[in-house]
């Protein structure tokens, strides 16, 4: 199983820049679950206390309108994160995650994330940074978007 996690951890960027055993000492931080087709990962409002990583399958983002229509505002698929912010802050989740087809993800826990800080700083620095580089790509797509419609 930890094999899993570290194969999946390999082809994500935010953690591109650790080595073999520094994603080898993260690994035992995380836990592998598998979701069904149509299964809620979570859902908008819930409390954000965990990053989740896509090892396979596709998953919904779903976003509720002022009508009450659930509208995919993205499908997230092998490699992506979601929930990136949850591990940093403490505000209810933004989006609900629905599976589109079974799927298989590794989380870390808030709690786990911290104890990596306080153990491995070095390691914590690097995946901080990762987020950092990701928060800011997501941050110039939306930017890039709102320049597009108008």
């Amino acid at each position: 199983m930890q094999r899993d996690v570290i194969d999946c951890l390999n082809n994500i960027a935010l953690f591109d820049k650790l080595s073999p055993n520094e994603l080898e000492t993260i690994s035992q931080y995380m836990y592998t679950i598998k979701i069904t087709k149509g299964e809620i990962l979570f859902r908008e409002g819930d409390k954000g206390d965990h990053v989740c990583f896509i090892i396979d399958g596709k998953l919904d983002v779903i976003k509720e309108s002022d009508d009450n229509d659930a509208i995919v505002i993205s499908t997230l698929s092998k490699g992506r994160s979601i929930g990136d912010m949850s591990i940093i802050d403490n505000f209810p989740r933004s989006a609900t995650i629905k599976a589109q087809t079974d799927s298989k993800l590794v989380t870390l826990p808030r709690e786990n994330f911290d104890m990596i800080l306080n153990e491995y700083p070095r390691i914590g620095i690097k995946i901080l940074k990762g987020m950092t580089r990701l928060l800011c790509l997501y941050l110039r797509k939306a930017s890039g978007r709102l320049t597009e419609t108008k």
